[in-house]
Parts: structure tokens; sequence; C-alpha cells
């Protein structure tokens, strides 16, 4: 009787585990099911957002193309500058240069910078005058108050100056930001064995969801090497357009490359790196500059708070003594 009880316990120990271990490999089959990919699925649609982000980047560079390239002068401008005998100063290299730099191309933008500049001067001085004669009636001399007249004419003379090269500043900020990367890029597509001229054209769609400003410049590159009979006259465009010293230093190997038959190659990955440095050498700067910007904010706004915390308990701790035993000490 006694083997035959441990003969059924053995028996149920071992129904028990089968059935433990039925459930178990159920669990593990039916796992998928029960307990869907997430991070497949996540990453699927990150996928699908980065390819929708480069399709409405590549479709607004597209159109920023157009209307930087096919605009056409407005006609009131054009007559004012026609009226006033200026059509001269739309031959100005060093003002068509600069306007290129800020991404203004074509004849549409010079004419309106040279209205703006015609123009804003007169505009503000009347609505200057009419703020100061008009509006106020200030009590002081003729030639004083004509002072800030004077003064916001002079200021709409240089403010369309001043605007251009606020982009021209912003816009090669972002083409230093993301010309590393770009060189990386070519650097893959020439080893690839790609053209250099195909290799312009996939640089730049890649390049254009970072930086629209270098896949346009790169894009512009791409043709005038089409259509140019001197490659070298595109690479100096290039650089023209730019006015970025990491360009010209590209500009310079690509043209001793095809004058010498020299490595593109290598000496393209000796400019990312130093592009890379140069990248990381201003961001150190910067962050070294940082604790001296922050010394000014914090004993404006930091100091008087902190001192306000520490000192406002003990004055009121004494505010109270003396309410407590101000009667006493009288007496």
């Amino acid at each position: 009787m006694f083997i035959s009880t441990i003969t059924g316990n053995i028996d149920l120990i071992i129904a028990a585990m089968a059935a433990i271990s039925v459930f178990f490999s159920s669990i593990v089959v039916a796992w998928p099911y029960l307990m869907p990919d997430t991070l497949g699925a996540r990453m699927r649609e990150v996928s699908g957002e980065r390819e929708a982000i480069r399709i409405r980047e590549r479709t607004k560079l597209q159109g920023n193309e157009r209307l930087s390239l096919r605009t056409e002068p407005k006609k009131i401008f054009k007559d004012i500058l026609d009226r006033l005998n200026l059509a001269e100063q739309l031959n100005d290299t060093a003002m068509v240069q600069k306007l290129r730099m800020a991404g203004y191309r074509g004849q549409g933008p010079v004419v309106t910078f040279v209205a703006a500049r015609v123009i804003m001067p007169g505009l503000l001085f009347i609505v200057a005058a009419f703020e100061v004669f008009i509006v106020l009636k200030l009590d002081y001399p003729f030639f004083v108050n004509l002072t800030p007249a004077m003064t916001a004419a002079l200021l709409g003379y240089y403010a369309p100056g001043i605007y251009v090269t606020n982009r021209v500043g912003k816009r090669q900020a972002a083409i230093r930001r993301a010309w590393p990367d770009a060189l990386d890029l070519l650097l893959i597509c020439v080893e690839s064995g790609m053209g250099l001229e195909s290799a312009f054209a996939r640089v730049s769609d890649e390049i254009g969801a970072q930086c629209p400003e270098l896949a346009q410049e790169l894009g512009l590159t791409t043709a005038e090497l089409s259509y140019l009979p001197d490659r070298r006259k595109a690479y100096k465009n290039l650089a023209e357009r730019t006015g970025l010293d990491v360009v010209k230093s590209l500009v310079i190997t690509l043209g001793q490359s095809e004058k010498y038959g020299t490595s593109l190659g290598q000496s393209l990955r000796v400019l990312a790196q130093e592009s890379r440095d140069q990248r990381m050498s201003a961001a150190e700067k910067k962050a070294a500059a940082l604790p001296p910007k922050l010394t000014v904010p914090m004993v404006l706004f930091f100091l008087p708070v902190l001192f306000a915390i520490i000192i406002t308990p003990a004055a009121i701790q004494i505010s109270n003594v003396r309410a407590e035993h101000g009667p006493v000490l009288r007496q």
C-alpha cells in the first residue's frame, strides 16, 4: 500500500508538471499575440514620420528655389528707380554679392533693396516729424525737435543693409553647422564611385531636412556644373554665394583634384575632420563664455530673491520679538 501511495504521488507530480509545462508553452506561443511588438511599431512610425518631414522639406526647398530664382521686380519700385535715375546702382557688384549671400537672387531683390533705401528714409522722416510736431507738440527749438526726425530718416537708410547683414549671418551660421555632415555625405558618395555632379545632387537631397540653405546652394552648384563650360567657375560661384572659409577650402581642393589628379577622397576626409573640429571648438568657446554671460542675470534676478528668502524670516522674528517685549521695555 505504501508503494502504491508513492507511485500515485509520483504520477500526480508528473501530471502537474506536465500541466504547468503545457500552460507555459501556451503562453510562450501566444505571447506575440498577447503583447504586440510596440517597439517595432514605434520604429515604423518614426521612420514614416522622418520620410514625411523629408518630403515636406524638399517641397519647401523647391518652392523657395522657384521663388528666389524667378522673382521679377515690382513695377512700382522699378518706376521709382527710373524716375530718380538710380538704375546704375543696380550694377553695384558688392551689393548684388551681399544679396546673393543672403539668399536673394535675380533682379527683383536688387530693385527692391535699392527702392527700400530710397523710400524708407522719407517715410520714417514723415512719421517721426508728424509725431514730434503735431502729436506731441514739444516746447523745444525747431532744430531740437527736428533731430528725432533726422535720426529716423538715417535709420531708415541703413535699415535695409542691417536686415540683409543679419540674414547673411544667420544663413552662414546654418550652413556652417551642417557643413561637416555634408562633407561626410559627399565623401561617402565619392568613394562609392559616384560622379561629382551626382554626389552634389545626392547630398543636396539628403541634407535638405537639416539645412535647406545648404541644400539650395548645392542644388545650384549641380545645375551650374551641368551647363557651365568651366567647372571651376561653378565651384567659385559656390564659394562666393556662401562667403565661408570652409567652403572656399572645398573649392580649392576640388580645383586641385581636377587639375593635378590628386585623391579627392582623402582630401574630403581631412576637410570633414577639420570642419568637425572647428564646430566642436566653437561649441566649447560658447560653453566657456556662458558663465560670464550669466553673471549679470544672476546678480539682477537671483541674488535679490535669495537675500529676500534669507532675510525675511529673521526680520519677521525680530518684529515679533519687538511686538512682545516692547511694552516691558517702555515700563
